[in-house]
């Protein structure tokens, strides 16, 4: 007897990306996993370049468009979150330094039954990097430390941005934080449910600042907040 199709949600936020959001798009269609269905859900954060202009271009490539006024990464994967109807949910950036063409190792341990969080691992396995800033590394490894001091997790890289969650439990969780201090909120509150975390080494294929990456210093500083805050108070 045949089984029906396990949909998992792609939810991308999008902030001036018009140079790459077209590619990213090609490329989260372009996958495909046995017995997995796609939808792919889009919130453009009040981008002020051409990128709400490409996304509405781009029809029926995106299930799911809705644009907001600019609030920040976290306060656009809640909108996507509150948006996905799949049985799976997968945070996709939308700037190329993530490969869509490894959901099915990322998916995997959630499709079979062993996990409900995986969270992708630039520093785990040896899949190819780009090398670029010597402090991120070194700020992303202590933040890591922090989060698993207080969390009792054993990650290598909590601010990955590749993120896969059984819907069920992503859509109970309260977000709060709106910019970056979303990636240590989460892996806060999914520690404290007990949730069954698997962790899945990745590609990188990171931007330097004249390419357009935005976080930055005081994204930093808030890290350390939301780990305090979501580990010892949420």
């Amino acid at each position: 007897m045949s089984h029906a199709p396990v949909k998992v949600s792609v939810i991308v936020p999008v902030y001036n990306e018009e140079r790459t959001i077209r590619e990213v798009v090609r490329n989260v269609r372009s996958v495909k996993v046995d017995g997995v269905v796609f939808e792919l859900v889009v919130v453009d954060d009040g981008s002020t370049d051409e990128t709400a202009t490409i996304c509405r271009s781009l029809g029926p490539e995106i299930d799911v468009y809705e644009r907001q006024q600019n609030q920040g990464k976290g306060a656009a994967l809640r909108k996507a979150i509150s948006l996905a109807s799949g049985e799976i949910i997968l945070i996709q950036d939308a700037d190329l330094e993530y490969d869509p063409a490894e959901y099915p190792k990322l998916l995997a341990p959630i499709l079979s039954g062993r996990a409900d969080v995986v969270i992708g691992s630039r520093f785990a396995g040896s899949e190819a990097h780009r090398v670029v800033y010597f402090w991120h590394m070194v700020g992303n490894r202590f933040l890591t430390l922090l989060s698993n001091v207080m969390s009792d997790l054993n990650l290598t890289d909590m601010e990955c941005g590749y993120k896969v969650f059984r819907a069920e439990i992503l859509k109970r969780i309260q977000i709060t934080e709106n910019r970056f201090g979303f990636e240590p909120e989460i892996v806060a509150k999914v520690a404290k449910q007990r949730c069954r975390i698997y962790e899945v080494g990745v590609s990188y294929y990171g931007r330097t600042y004249a390419e357009g990456k935005k976080i930055g210093v005081k994204d930093g500083f808030r890290a350390l907040y939301a780990i305090t805050k979501h580990n010892l108070f949420g």
